[in-house]
């Protein structure tokens, strides 16, 4: 059943109406045999009800990458408060190293996720992982630095890092899949495309602070306690972000899987059987955005000051004024991508970052401030073109069986491979070669990776998602 009609009634499944007008009550525990007509295909999902399921992805989400963005932009900081004291490049080098080692726990946490969100429900997984990701931020805030607590301080950085990790592993995939099966038919690339903005509004949010508090306080201040501030803020935002995700039903692909008691119970097993070529092009096609995002919109504020010499609040300014772009920018695509398709969207970002990255690089060299910003603007501008499609078109890849899993397997494995790794690569990169261009061209290699990737796949966005 294709998810266009949007099958079943946005209430509550134990008491779902039958069409003869009697009560379905004893329906989640009486499968329909196949080849019975299905009691959810008579019913609509009501714009009220996509209303807030768009309202509730965004605000689950916006947490959830809050949470972990705020780490990558406070990495100096963090550099001077965990690790002994030495030249500025190794510190740098190891706040970056936890933050890649906390992603290689994602694709172990991609199948525990995808298990959770394909055989119980995309809901269930999606309040579990909010819940981890605040606790385990809050934590961060509460640890003693290098100097009270000695090596003591890194490690227990390391941990907790790896549990925001296994959190965020489900978080991305859980989100896409949950509104791609909500939304009409002709506007899922729209409708998903919420998903990348939310994560960029975290993002802003993280960047917003991290600039007043560079600006309003000295830097014994921050070093001290100023940085811890915006790690406090994860446990409260969290309970608000689960709260509104426990008030929603499950997707009615999903509901109608598990009514039918068709829901799979092995979807691991199923993704390296049926769908080992859907993997292997969806793990390449998500290396640009893998890159990109924490290249572009994480790496870049750390990349201005200490590689360029910027100052710490106008290197955080320059990414708030992208963040804000990226955001507009996002909506339009995933317009775009359902007019236009998946494949040209997602082609038309790796060729513009093969030819325009170098280039761009180049420019942010110049030191002048507009510059610097405008150059953001146009890097933001093309990886919307990939960030603002890839939700919809991984989601698109996979049946309904196994949609979280296939989408959570290859979005982390990518990611743990390379986009974790993006900040500490180029350091160390720009560190071996002594080029500041460095993280430019591992941009280009991974722009050049998902073009390939992307050839291979068929276009989706037309065709009925699949429910097999």
């Amino acid at each position: 059943m294709s998810n266009e009609s949007s099958s079943v009634a946005a209430v509550p499944a134990e008491r779902t109406a039958m069409p003869n007008g009697g009560d379905g009550a004893a329906l989640a525990s009486s499968p329909v045999r196949s080849g019975q007509p299905h009691p959810g295909k008579n019913h609509t999902v009501s714009k009220e009800t996509r209303r807030r399921v768009l309202g509730a992805s965004f605000i689950g989400n916006f947490v959830e990458w809050f949470d972990y963005a705020v780490y990558g932009y406070l990495a100096g900081i963090i550099a001077t408060v965990f690790f002994p004291e030495s030249d500025r490049q190794t510190a740098l080098l190891a706040t970056f190293g936890v933050f890649a080692i906390s992603f290689f726990v994602r694709p172990l946490g991609g199948f525990i996720w995808g298990h959770i969100g394909d055989s119980l429900g995309r809901k269930r997984a999606l309040s579990l992982s909010i819940v981890l990701m605040s606790v385990a931020t809050f934590c961060i805030a509460l640890i003693p630095g290098y100097a009270t607590i000695g090596v003591m301080a890194p490690i227990l950085l390391l941990l907790v890092r790896v549990v925001q990790g296994f959190s965020a592993a489900g978080e991305y995939a859980g989100a896409s899949a949950f509104l791609v099966e909500y939304a009409p038919a002709n506007r899922r690339g729209l409708y998903a495309s919420v998903v990348p903005a939310s994560t960029a509004a975290g993002l802003l949010l993280g960047s917003l602070l991290a600039a007043l508090l560079s600006s309003l306080m000295s830097t014994d201040q921050l070093n001290e306690w100023g940085w811890r501030l915006p790690f406090l803020l994860a446990a409260p935002m969290g309970l608000i972000g689960r709260y509104i995700r426990t008030k929603l039903e499950d997707t009615p692909a999903f509901r109608e899987l598990a009514e039918e008691d068709n829901a799979i119970k092995a979807p691991a097993r199923a993704i390296f059987r049926t769908y080992r070529r859907q993997l292997i092009i969806a793990t390449g096609a998500v290396l640009l955005n893998a890159v990109g995002f924490y290249v572009i919109l994480s790496y870049m504020p750390t990349y201005l000051s200490e590689e360029l010499g910027l100052g710490a609040t106008e290197s955080f300014l320059a990414t708030t004024i992208a963040l804000l772009s990226y955001i507009g920018f996002i909506f339009l695509t995933g317009i775009a991508s359902d007019r236009f398709g998946r494949k040209k969207m997602l082609s038309t970002a790796s060729v513009l970052f093969i030819l325009l990255t170098v280039p761009a690089f180049m420019l942010l060299d110049t030191g002048n401030f507009m510059v610097i910003v405008l150059v953001q603007i146009l890097l933001g501008g093309m990886l919307t073109l990939n960030d603002g499609t890839l939700p919809s078109f991984l989601a698109e890849l996979f049946s309904t069986k196994v949609r979280y899993t296939g989408f959570a397997v290859s979005f982390n494995l990518s990611n743990a491979l390379f986009g974790g790794t993006a900040p500490f690569m180029a350091t160390l990169l720009i560190g071996m070669t002594h080029n500041e261009l460095a993280p430019a061209w591992y941009l280009v290699a991974a722009a050049l990776v998902s073009l390939i990737a992307v050839l291979f796949a068929a276009e989706t966005s037309k065709k009925p998602l699949r429910q097999d």
